[in-house]
């Protein structure tokens, strides 16, 4: 039996969602003062498992993190909440995500 091959193109279906970014209070912070003073390990979890791919290493091991596209699923609260992630809360009303589907 021969299935048709179905494709997922998840930056697709994230571009279909609104965001209303809180410039003056980010719902997600990290420890210390520098992103580039994190632990390499940890932060490659937050590379893993971030959904939105918001956490980023390029190649020369510069580390980047913008909380404008978060998707609210506190995975990386769970991942790394008692090491690197020093705040994560809900973004306050009328902001952060609205899903849109179709």
């Amino acid at each position: 039996m021969n299935l048709p091959e179905i494709t997922v193109n998840v930056d697709e279906l994230i571009g279909v969602n609104k965001y209303n970014v809180d410039e003056d209070n980010a719902h997600i912070e990290l420890v210390g003062d520098s992103i580039d003073a994190v632990d390499d390990a940890e932060f490659a979890k937050l590379v893993r498992v971030c959904p939105a791919a918001l956490y980023k290493v390029d190649a020369d091991g510069h580390k980047t993190f913008d909380y404008a596209g978060c998707l609210e699923c506190g995975t990386c609260r769970i991942a790394c909440g008692g090491t690197i992630i020093a705040k994560w809360e809900q973004p306050g009303p009328t902001m952060g995500i609205q899903y849109r589907f179709g």
